[in-house]
């Protein structure tokens, strides 16, 4: 049998260490020895002897998800095996985190991750309740995050200079070290006359950068 589909690079060869790897731009491969985490649903694909499980997150971590919509609901996949994690044909990126690295997540960017990594939900600092959502997810440690971006990513530096102001709809992530807080761009009065749709942004001052996505998220369908 004879296709481009069998072209080399779309084969899964067997993993040569434990741990996450780029199978292609659109999914992410974990040759686990243990356990790792992901996002509930992301599995396409496993092979070998593992055992998917939801994870739980605390009575507290689960009442701020159901409180706020950040919906990262995760489960733990443990064993010896290889799994393919992906997401609606998202972009994925792998990030690796060094002792002292901390990185601020939307949860609807997080694919997977492994287990060395603390992970915590948190309210954006200055956001208050305005704007819905502004409950992030903390990654700090040592290991490796997977991340999933629709579109092509745009990295902006943030230095104390230039503060970056961020639709809070199209924000990926940022470093965890930044200052928070929202920015009203239009005033009350242009508000009620319709406005431009873009009034309030997330500002990030001090030194690191900012992660956003060419598009902003999309409503939910009706009934959820």
């Amino acid at each position: 049998m004879h296709s481009d589909i069998f072209a080399k690079e779309h084969m899964a060869e067997p993993a040569t260490a434990p741990g996450m790897t780029l199978q292609n731009a659109k999914c992410v491969k974990y040759a686990v020895n243990g356990e790792c985490l992901a996002r509930q649903g992301a599995m396409i694909a496993y092979r070998g002897n593992l055992q998917f499980e939801k994870k739980g997150q605390g009575a507290g971590q689960f009442l701020k998800r159901a409180v706020t919509g950040e919906g990262l609901a995760l489960m733990a996949v443990r064993g010896q095996g290889e799994v393919w994690f992906a997401h609606e044909a998202a972009n994925c990126f792998i990030v690796d985190f060094a002792p002292g690295d901390a990185l601020t997540v939307n949860g609807r960017n997080v694919l997977c991750f492994d287990s060395t990594l603390s992970y915590e939900i948190k309210m954006v600092k200055g956001a208050g309740m305005v704007g819905g959502g502004l409950f992030n997810s903390v990654f700090s440690g040592q290991g490796r995050l997977g991340v999933i971006c629709e579109g092509t990513p745009v990295v902006i530096p943030v230095s104390p200079q230039y503060p970056v102001f961020v639709d809070t709809d199209a924000v990926v992530g940022w470093s965890a070290q930044l200052q928070t807080s929202l920015h009203r761009s239009q005033s009350f009065g242009s508000m009620l006359r319709g406005g431009s749709g873009e009034a309030v942004q997330l500002r990030l001052d001090g030194e690191g950068f900012v992660i956003v996505r060419p598009s902003e998220a999309r409503p939910a369908p009706a009934g959820h």
